[in-house]
C-alpha cells in the first residue's frame, strides 16, 4: 500500500510541478521589443548587442560612438586629426548604419544624440557590412503620431 500511495503522490506533485512551470508563449523582453519596433530585415534577424539609449545617461556627448567606447565590449574609437572618429571591434574597421542605411563615421556628428533611440551592435559576421565583419547600426527616434486626430 505504501508503495502505491508513494508513486500517487509522485505523480501528482509532478503534473503540478509541470502545470505551473508552463506558462505558453514568454513574452518578450525590453531588448527584444526595441528589435522588434526599430529594426527591419536583416538587422532584425541578426543577433547583435541591443542599447536602449532613451534609458541611458547621455548627456555632454557630442557623439555616440564617444559615448559608446567603453560601453561595448572589443570597440575602440579612433579620432583623425580632422576629428572624425573611426570605430574598430575586434581590430577591423566597422561599418556604421544610420536607420539601416550605410553612413561615414562623421555623419554621426549630424544627429543630435538626444534623436537617438536604439543602437544595435554587431560583432560577428553580418551579410550587409560593406568592407568589414561588424556593424553598428544608429536608431532615430520615430516620429509619435497625433493622438488628437
Amino acid at each position: 500500500m505504501k508503495p502505491l500511495l508513494f508513486g500517487i503522490i509522485l505523480i501528482t506533485s509532478a503534473s503540478v510541478m509541470s502545470a505551473q512551470s508552463y506558462t505558453g508563449k514568454k513574452s518578450p523582453t525590453p531588448e527584444e521589443r526595441l528589435n522588434e519596433m526599430y529594426c527591419s530585415g536583416l538587422f532584425k534577424h541578426t543577433h547583435g548587442t541591443i542599447i536602449d539609449v532613451l534609458e541611458q545617461n547621455v548627456q555632454g556627448y557630442f557623439n555616440i560612438l564617444d559615448w559608446l567606447e567603453g560601453r561595448v565590449a572589443g570597440l575602440q574609437v579612433f579620432v583623425l586629426r580632422n576629428g572624425e572618429r573611426i570605430p574598430f571591434i575586434r581590430g577591423s574597421q566597422t561599418t556604421i548604419y544610420l536607420n539601416e542605411m550605410p553612413v561615414t563615421p562623421g555623419m554621426l556628428n549630424a544627429v543630435s544624440i538626444n534623436d537617438i533611440a536604439l543602437i544595435k551592435v554587431i560583432r560577428g559576421p553580418f551579410a550587409g557590412s560593406i568592407g568589414s565583419n561588424s556593424a553598428i547600426a544608429v536608431y532615430t527616434l520615430i516620429p509619435q503620431e497625433d493622438e488628437a486626430e
